[in-house]
């Protein structure tokens, strides 16, 4: 295999992250009951259940296609797909694999360029390809930061979901 180039390298850490953090996560939400799952916590997407088929949404069915074949596809952020929580789970956990090996099929120079594709409503975008990356996983982290905030008021805090103990895990 190539030698990755430092975009790729740079992104292939945080597709690694997102799946280790999309498990931990899973993972640190096995034990909550069904009621606080569901209920709503004053997220973005109200329950943990909400703000996982938004993860989800954006990440898998939105973006990866956008990045992989220029399309957007048109679902609603705040859609409920997967309403069973065990294949909600498992959808995840696949849709975060996914991530490296596209990573890893651009060339270099894609980095530098723009992610061009179609939006929702039918308009031509183009945006700073490494940016807009960047931006979906920093999605990801900033909606498992708030299921990490509702796991500690419901009295089940789980620091290994900080983004500190992963790197600190690596090095």
């Amino acid at each position: 295999m190539a030698a990755l180039s430092p975009w790729q390298a740079h992104f292939v850490q945080l597709a690694r992250y997102n799946v280790w953090a999309t498990e931990q996560l899973l993972f640190a939400i096995e034990p909550v009951n069904e009621f606080d799952y569901r209920r709503d916590l004053r997220l973005f997407f109200k329950s943990i259940h909400g703000t996982l088929n938004h993860l989800l949404v954006g990440e898998h069915m939105l973006w990866q296609r956008r990045f992989a074949r220029g399309e957007s596809p048109k679902v609603a952020l705040d859609m409920e797909v997967e309403p069973e929580r065990d294949r909600l789970a498992q959808a995840l956990k696949g849709g975060a694999k996914v991530w490296e090996p596209l990573i890893t099929s651009w060339p270099a120079e894609r980095y530098d360029g723009a992610l061009s594709y179609t939006n929702m409503r039918g308009q031509a975008m183009n945006l700073p390809f490494a940016a807009t990356l960047a931006h979906v996983f920093n999605h990801g982290t900033h909606h498992r930061g708030q299921i990490s905030a509702a796991l500690t008021i419901l009295g089940q805090p789980a620091p290994e979901l900080d983004l500190v103990f992963f790197l600190q895990q690596a090095s």
